[in-house]
């Protein structure tokens, strides 16, 4: 039986600068969407997201493409208050509109409510996230007037619905939750970037950044909101509500963090 790897911190640094200066590895995992971290695991000779430091449970590998306009899904969270039900209740039945697949794939009357927005600008039907330090709250405000006039009909049918005024209440999420919940996804990790080519078919990365990152900020967290880094994700229809996320845009992932060390 082999003995499992057990790294220092250092000698995990070692390593990855090892792997860094392999070039260009192909994926491990053909057909893998996962396969910058898997083949990395694998080069690490260690299982999927167990990295064995001693009496350092709270680290983690974090890999990531770069180049890549995907968003990174930080976590799933329902806004408050809880008991309204805001996605099905409010939003859905009062700002949602037809979906595309209406009558078609789904019964006739679905609606839709997917939104991804901010706290730079808001969305062209007039969503943005917006601060409130002093009540400690992260809300969701809606404003008629930025709503675009390609979806006249639909803010008339709002008008009709419930009135073109701020939302009552506001969805929000208090910072002691948020924190906690962030607190817990957000791990000092090893985050390790990674360039990407594909050649006769074949995958290839090149692990050619390494950060450490230590000590989550919930203001790093607040501020990124605010600079449209972090994005709040609804994505629900009548027959089914598949969560609200926070989401991450690439290369932001370091201003979550209070002490980032560049390794490589």
């Amino acid at each position: 039986m082999t003995k499992p790897i057990i790294y220092t911190k250092q000698s995990l640094i070692d390593k990855l600068k090892e792997i860094a200066g392999m070039g260009w590895i192909p994926n491990a995992r053909k057909g893998n969407s996962g396969g910058i971290g898997n083949t990395l695991e694998d080069l690490l000779g260690i299982k999927e997201n167990n990295l064995p430091i001693p009496n350092a449970s709270e680290w983690e590998l974090k890999t990531q493409r770069i180049n890549s306009s995907s968003l990174t899904t930080l976590f799933h969270i329902e806004p408050s208050p809880r008991a309204i039900r805001f996605i099905p209740q409010v939003l859905l039945p009062k700002y949602g509109w037809a979906h595309k697949e209406d009558s078609k794939k789904y019964p006739t009357g679905e609606m839709s409510f997917r939104q991804t927005i901010h706290g730079l600008s808001r969305s062209d039907r007039g969503f943005i996230v917006t601060i409130d330090r002093k009540e400690k709250k992260v809300l969701i405000s809606f404003d008629p007037k930025a709503v675009d006039i390609r979806h006249a009909k639909w803010l008339n049918s709002v008008k009709e619905r419930v009135g073109l005024n701020e939302l009552n209440p506001q969805p929000y999420w208090g910072f002691d939750d948020l924190e906690h919940k962030a607190g817990t996804k957000l791990l000092n990790c090893f985050y390790v970037q990674a360039e990407v080519k594909i050649e006769r078919k074949k995958e290839f990365y090149k692990y050619s950044k390494v950060k450490m990152l230590q000590k989550f900020s919930f203001e790093g967290f607040l501020k990124a909101i605010e600079e449209a880094k972090i994005l709040v994700d609804f994505d629900a229809r009548t027959g089914h509500n598949h969560g609200t996320k926070f989401r991450l845009r690439q290369d932001c992932l370091p201003t979550l963090y209070g002490k980032v060390i560049k390794v490589i």
